[in-house]
């Protein structure tokens, strides 16, 4: 019976791990199949639409009958696949011009950008007189550090691949070339991270009235996929051609990410939540930065510098400071008593970005 109860209390731990893979998976495929031709506009809508058939089941055997939906709560759905839309085409161009590995240390400043935000919209309070309030302002300032580092940075190989060492002088000096394209990647993230936490804010008070979120995801990606739709048939209304999934890599990469992201991902994180709460959930976004070097070093062939491991372990130091002080600021309400509304927006934003930031 006790090891039956470890064995238990490990699922959560490497399911976890296991999303931490799938996404790193989603970036390294998607990044394989745009560099063999595929067009990233196309990619999220097939994606998102299979990701939309996929939940479709649940949205209609399992939606609380008794959580009516409105017009506005529609216009509220459709606003959050209009940001997404907007956070996707972002991301998957970010990723197409830098790596999965840059894309997992900028995943982490989506909390961080949501922190600044949940301070504006007045749905975080910021006592820097008080240890917590000073740590999150220290720790949002380290992780903007971290990404900087990261992006303009690169020092010294530390890891390559037995075959990439052995690329001839000309595929080094184009691969020098392409730092200005890195840097502009590493930019789109960026934004991506900010439009992301733009969601997320969205999302909480869309929850708030509404708080049903396997609907909301239904709706989101529903929305989502007929608005990139729309973006994808103007951008590539001359070019009929990006529409055929002809590769079996691209095939594969829709098949992934829709299954990856739209379907086993959020149900891994609703189920963490709903057993281990979000500080849990949280914490391993970090591993996603390790993971992805690894993988792009084995797999992809591709080199692993000193700045990315710099700039990693300063965003993850960033991070988890921010998330220690927000817990250490809710323990401390919960020990002092004091019944108020806070902290449940406190700490929703901040951490549910490991949910809702989906590639």
């Amino acid at each position: 019976m006790v090891w039956q109860q470890r064995v238990w209390g490990a699922v959560p731990f490497t399911a976890m791990v296991i999303v931490e893979c799938a996404e790193v998976g989603v970036s390294t495929i998607s990044k394989v199949a745009m560099a063999e031709g595929m067009s990233h506009f196309v990619f999220i809508v097939y994606y998102n639409a299979l990701g939309t058939l996929l939940l479709l089941p649940f949205f209609i055997f399992r939606r609380n009958r008794r959580a009516p939906l409105t017009f506005r709560l529609i216009c509220q759905f459709f606003l959050l696949g209009l940001i997404g839309s907007s956070g996707k085409i972002l991301f998957f161009a970010g990723v197409k011009n830098s790596s999965a590995i840059l894309a997992a240390a900028m995943a982490n400043l989506t909390p961080i950008f949501t922190f600044f935000l949940a301070i504006i919209f007045r749905m975080e309070k910021l006592d820097l007189r008080e240890a917590t309030g000073y740590a999150k302002s220290l720790g949002a300032i380290i992780a903007v550090g971290g990404a900087l580092i990261v992006t303009l940075y690169d020092g010294p190989a530390l890891l390559n691949s037995s075959w990439s060492s052995r690329l001839n002088h000309s595929t080094h000096r184009s691969s020098v070339s392409q730092s200005s394209t890195w840097i502009f990647g590493g930019m789109l993230l960026a934004i991506q991270c900010l439009v992301a936490s733009t969601w997320n804010i969205a999302q909480a008070a869309t929850v708030k009235d509404y708080p049903e979120e396997m609907t909301i995801v239904f709706f989101y990606t529903l929305f989502l996929t007929i608005q990139c739709t729309v973006i994808s048939l103007i951008v590539e209304r001359n070019n009929l051609s990006a529409w055929k999934m002809e590769l079996p890599i691209e095939i594969i990469a829709i098949l992934y990410a829709a299954i990856c992201v739209s379907v086993f991902r959020i149900s891994v994180h609703v189920w963490c939540l709903h057993k281990k709460g979000p500080v849990y959930v949280a914490m391993f976004k970090p591993l996603g930065i390790a993971i992805a070097a690894v993988v792009v070093v084995v797999f992809l062939g591709n080199t692993f510098y000193l700045g990315s491991l710099i700039g990693s372990i300063v965003i993850s130091l960033g991070f988890y400071t921010v998330t220690y002080a927000q817990l250490k600021e809710k323990v401390i309400d919960v020990d002092n008593s004091v019944q108020r509304s806070e902290p449940s927006t406190q700490t929703t934003p901040l951490l549910r970005s490991s949910i809702s930031n989906e590639v």
